[in-house]
């Protein structure tokens, strides 16, 4: 994992999103329409954060998911900053601000018993992730 200095040395976006909680311009990324094969990783320490199956068009500009690679990839805040309440979420490795999280994902498609209403919608910082294909 990079020190605060080499990434802000390397990469002034990803540092100014990962470590100031910045936010990218809407589709400024070009992960947007990135491949859905393969895993998103964090780009700050390289950690499993999305599978590529769960990546979808949310038409918001910024890539999203469905869910994260596991429950224990992502750490959830408390976002009550510009007058919105919302839920930030961070890398659980290395505590990387990625995005928010919002309840108004796709519907659920399957006849599982818990498979009704609609997903989350990770709305993810592209700056963050690194796509590596399978």
């Amino acid at each position: 994992m990079k020190t605060d200095k080499q990434l802000r040395d390397d990469n002034p976006e990803l540092y100014r999103v990962a470590r100031e909680g910045g936010t990218e311009a809407p589709g400024s990324s070009e992960l947007l329409h990135a491949d859905k094969e393969g895993m998103f990783r964090c780009a700050v320490c390289n950690a499993a954060l999305f599978d590529g199956e769960t990546k979808f068009d949310s038409g918001t500009g910024w890539p999203s998911f469905t869910d994260p690679v596991s429950k224990d990839a992502i750490k959830y805040i408390d976002d009550d900053s510009h007058g919105m309440r919302r839920t930030e979420v961070r890398c659980a490795n290395c505590d990387a601000h990625l995005g928010h999280v919002f309840p108004d994902g796709p519907e659920r498609t399957g006849d599982g018993e818990r498979d009704f209403g609609r997903h989350d919608r990770y709305c993810i910082n592209g700056v963050c992730l690194d796509h590596q294909a399978s």
